[in-house]
């Protein structure tokens, strides 16, 4: 089986002002390690989806930007070996 580089499918809602979809996506390519980063929406409120190793890292972040809810991080490894056996 492959190893999963980034083990934890993180994902929130954040709901606040002045939200900037291109300024939280380009913070978090250059803060946090990971991938398949998706924030979407508009400036009240934004869908985060990101692949990290670090997942209460890019909660302390989101939580600057406004209140965050949703919350659900998955691992993604643990899952996979469940689906094996």
């Amino acid at each position: 089986m492959d190893d999963i580089e980034f083990r934890y499918d993180t994902q929130l809602l954040i709901e606040g002002h002045d939200l900037d979809e291109d300024k939280i996506n380009d913070y978090i390519t250059k803060n946090f390690v990971g991938d398949c980063l998706l924030a979407v929406g508009d400036d009240e409120l934004i869908k985060l989806h990101y692949h990290t190793n670090e997942p209460w890292k890019v909660l302390e972040y989101c939580r600057t930007l406004g209140e965050i809810y949703d919350i659900v991080i998955e691992d993604m490894d643990r899952q996979a070996r469940g689906l094996q056996g």
